[in-house]
């Protein structure tokens, strides 16, 4: 067995039709850790809160390691707004979110839709205002936590998700 590099490694590059919107995210390594993670995933396009970090914040770019240029983003200010805006346009708003109506997330069949928002809430907050979403999902958690860092449950739902659709 040997270890490869980076230099080692060919991936299939693919893009999915995946849509990241930030809902108010502040921690600037959470911003740059959600290029990285979209970035490997073949995420289409991330939206950002114009009041998050800027992505010349330092921990930002250092998170980031030179993803930043390589996938589409934009900014918004009115969060409603854009919801409305991005189903106008065809996508379904699926918010990480635990409510009472949310399916977890290896039962949730994302291959039904053709064009898919991931909403993600703020680190304290959660989702603004989850009556603009079309569905929730939740991954289960076993331990007495019921929570977990944002961009770690981005990176257990991408996963999910491109797997479906990769099929």
């Amino acid at each position: 067995m040997k270890q490869l590099t980076h230099y080692d490694i060919k991936n299939q590059q693919k893009q999915f039709p995946i849509t990241i919107v930030c809902d108010a995210i502040r921690t600037p390594e959470n911003i740059g850790m959600c290029f990285r993670i979209s970035e490997s995933f073949g995420v289409e396009k991330i939206y950002f809160h114009k009041n998050s970090p800027s992505l010349e914040n330092r921990k930002v770019v250092k998170t980031a390691r030179n993803t930043i240029a390589q996938i589409t983003h934009d900014f918004y200010s009115n969060f409603e707004q854009l919801i409305k805006q991005l189903k106008a346009e065809g996508n379904t708003i699926i918010g990480i979110e635990i409510t009472d109506k949310s399916i977890e997330i290896q039962d949730f069949n994302f291959k039904n839709y053709e064009k898919i928002v991931l909403l993600l809430g703020s680190e304290r907050d959660g989702i603004e205002n989850i009556e603009l979403l079309d569905n929730t999902i939740a991954i289960p958690m076993y331990g007495r936590n019921s929570s977990m860092n944002v961009i770690h449950s981005l990176a257990i739902t991408l996963y999910e998700a491109t797997n479906q659709l990769r099929r």
